[in-house]
């Protein structure tokens, strides 16, 4: 065993055998020398174990208490990111996929798009434009046309300095009509707030001017200083008045009462679009559109005008006839996109979101023709697009090719299966379970008298109520239109008839998400007694 090295109070280090003096703060500066020495004052002896090579005649530290080795830690640092990295990206924007993005040019929606426009124009003019229903399945371009649509509007009004404003409210997220209320309120007070330090600080200027040469400027319209001061005081107190509505606490009718005097504080035309209105309707009624679309009547400086966007074509079946009468002034329907016009879409945006040649020719094409399996949901195509890009990312892949979109496919649906079957009532869980017990124990083409055999026998094991047959036969029902199972009605000849019902969901992955909740996972391992039955 080597000798070790004694620490001196200058920093140096001696061997015990005389061989070197070494100064202990030059081989490692960030070590403090007094770090030495112990509580009491006494030196202490720092331990640095010693090697000298048969053809070197400089000695070397190996290893130091307390120190880092500078190459450990570069070592350390190449991991899992680093190799993540290193991969070739193949994305440009992935952004431009996504559905929040608004791209600047919308193919084959310039018909729907020119619609708009031209009822709009009005509000241009100081008009109030009128109301507009627009109609479409999901995917099928309404939000992002409307968007489009806005973001020219606002455009143009500060181009001609006309005062017009659009608001959009996503009424699936906020779907009561308080809340509906206080978030126009909040941002109308906002805007006002902010309208009004523009005005103080000009005025402010103005005033700084008389100070400098004793009059005011020729472009100012208050004839003296006392009018300056008198509209400065009168801005102030109005900023201070605006209170934010909060999301909860006040009465209805007051955060309608601040809603209506923040949009009626100035001069300007309101555009309020409310994206899922259906939503709006279905969660608290017409209340909110009969209010909004009657505001006109009363407001002296502003005029609002409603842009409702629905993916529910008999929606406003469920309207009182005069909210019907007054919000559906214009009707716009937007048709779902074929195959080639999927193309062309996903074309456009795969243009600005990827790097160049990082796609294979079959690709577009593909995404295209599954989408418009899916009702022409441009939305479907852009996720699968998207979907199929990381997962060759991932797979450090130089191209997206065609493994990638079927992949994407099968992930996408697979999450929409996970997310369905999670979120089911239970008494809709304990079916499906039980209509995967009888085909993992070998039957197939389950029958509706099978399915409640085995449900009244998981129900018993949950201690849970046992529903009628015909009510489980409506769950059945409701799991065939969700896509979970597929029930078809068959004759028996003088048996009658009866749903045969089969799995339309990968059977693992379902059960594997009917396990996660509490009250199933007691019954995992249930074998069901199977009636023996005698097929034609």
């Amino acid at each position: 065993m080597q000798e070790p090295l004694v620490s001196g109070n200058d920093g140096t280090v001696h061997d015990q055998n005389n061989v070197d003096t070494l100064n202990l703060t030059e081989l490692a500066p960030e070590v403090d020398k007094d770090e030495v020495l112990t509580t009491d004052g006494a030196e202490t002896q720092t331990h640095m174990w010693w090697t000298m090579d048969a053809d070197d005649t400089n000695n070397s530290i190996i290893s130091t208490s307390g120190i880092d080795d500078p190459a450990s830690a570069d070592e350390e640092s190449q991991g899992l990111f680093d190799d993540l990295l290193s991969g070739k990206p193949i994305f440009e924007n992935k952004e431009v996929l996504r559905p929040s993005y608004t791209p600047r040019k919308l193919p084959h929606r310039s018909d729907q798009i020119n619609q708009m426009a031209t009822i709009l124009v009005s509000g241009l003019r100081g008009d109030t434009p009128s109301n507009i229903l627009i109609y479409g399945k999901t995917g099928t371009g309404k939000t992002a046309s409307a968007k489009f649509v806005s973001q020219e509007l606002e455009s143009t009004s500060q181009k001609y300095d006309v005062p017009c404003q659009v608001e959009y409210i996503n009424c699936e997220v906020t779907d009561t009509q308080y809340r509906v209320l206080a978030q126009l309120a909040n941002k109308f007070i906002e805007k006002n707030q902010s309208a009004i330090s523009s005005e103080v600080e000009q005025l402010n200027q103005s005033l700084t001017a008389y100070e400098e040469s004793g009059q005011l400027p020729s472009d100012s319209q208050y004839q003296s200083i006392d009018q300056l001061h008198e509209r400065i005081d009168q801005l102030e107190t109005d900023r201070e008045s605006m209170e934010l509505v909060p999301m909860t606490g006040w009465p209805t009718d007051r955060v309608y009462s601040t809603f209506f005097e923040a949009v009626d504080y100035r001069e300007r035309v309101v555009v309020i679009m409310l994206d899922e209105i259906d939503k709006l309707v279905e969660k608290s009624g017409d209340d909110t559109l009969y209010n909004l679309s009657r505001m006109n009547s009363e407001l002296q400086n502003s005029r609002i005008s409603l842009i409702g966007i629905s993916n529910d074509l008999k929606f406003t079946d469920f309207l009182d006839p005069r909210v019907k009468s007054s919000l559906g002034e214009e009707e716009i329907v937007f048709p779902p996109y074929d195959a080639n016009q999927l193309r062309d879409i996903l074309q456009h945006r795969a243009n600005v979101a990827f790097k160049q040649s990082a796609l294979n020719d079959e690709v577009i094409p593909l995404c295209a023709a599954f989408a418009a399996q899916e009702h022409g949901d441009a939305r479907r195509a852009l996720d699968l697009l998207r979907t199929a890009g990381e997962l060759a990312e991932r797979g450090q892949a130089d191209t997206v090719g065609e493994s990638h979109v079927r992949q994407a496919q099968d992930k996408i649906e697979l999450d929409r299966v996970i997310e369905v079957v999670r979120t089911l009532p239970t008494q809709s869980k304990v079916v499906l379970y039980a209509t995967i017990l009888l085909e993992k124990n070998g039957v197939h083409n389950v029958n509706t008298g099978e399915v409640f055999n085995v449900y009244k026998q998981l129900c018993n094991e949950l201690d849970a109520d046992v529903l009628t047959q015909r009510r489980v036969t409506d769950l059945i029902s409701e799991l065939d239109m969700l896509g979970i199972v597929n029930a078809v009605v068959v004759s028996k000849g003088r048996y009658g008839r009866t749903k045969e019902i089969s799995l339309s969901v990968p059977m693992e992955e379902t059960e594997t998400v009917l396990m996660t909740d509490s009250r199933l996972g007691d019954v995992e391992d249930a074998e069901p007694f199977v009636q023996s039955r005698f097929d034609s």
